[in-house]
C-alpha cells in the first residue's frame, strides 16, 4: 500500500492533483489507515498512470472518464475508444494547424521588424491591428492555443 505522497512520486503526479482526481471521481476513494491516512494499492497506481498518460496526450478529463469506464469492461468492443482517440487526433491536428499559423505570423513580424524605435516597430503595429496579419490564427473556441 502506498501513501498519497508515494503514489504521486510513483506516477509523477502532484498530491493536490490526486486529491482533485478523487474529488471528480476519476480515482475512487482510497482506503484509510487507522490514523486516517490515504492508502493506495496497485490498481490505484495503474489507474493514475493511465490518467497521467492520457493527460500527457492531451485528452480532456471527460474523455479520460469515458476511457476509464471502457477499460473497466475489457470484453466489450473497442469502437468507442477508437472514436474518442480519433476525436483527440482531430483536435491535435487542428491545434497544430493553428500553431503553424502562429509560427508563420510571428516569423513574419520579426522578419519585418526594422529594429528601430517602438514608434516604427512592426511587432507592436501588427499586435495592435489583427487585420495586418497575413493569415487567420485565432483560436476557434475563444481560448488561447
Amino acid at each position: 500500500m502506498l501513501t498519497i505522497g508515494k503514489l504521486g512520486q510513483a506516477a509523477g503526479v502532484k498530491v493536490p492533483t490526486i486529491r482533485y482526481y478523487e474529488q471528480i471521481g476519476l480515482l475512487p476513494e482510497p482506503e484509510r489507515s487507522a490514523g486516517n491516512q490515504r492508502l493506495y494499492g496497485a490498481k490505484a497506481r495503474e489507474r493514475l498512470a493511465f490518467i497521467r498518460h492520457a493527460r500527457d496526450l492531451g485528452f480532456p478529463l471527460d474523455a479520460i472518464r469515458d476511457l476509464l469506464s471502457l477499460s473497466d469492461s475489457p470484453n466489450q468492443s473497442c469502437a468507442a475508444a477508437d472514436v474518442i482517440a480519433t476525436q483527440q487526433l482531430v483536435a491535435v491536428k487542428e491545434r497544430i494547424t493553428r500553431l503553424t499559423a502562429l509560427q508563420a505570423e510571428l516569423e513574419r513580424m520579426v522578419t519585418q521588424c526594422a529594429k528601430g524605435t517602438i514608434a516604427d516597430c512592426r511587432v507592436i503595429e501588427v499586435l495592435s491591428d489583427h487585420g495586418l496579419c497575413a493569415q487567420d490564427h485565432q483560436a476557434r473556441t475563444g481560448q488561447g492555443v
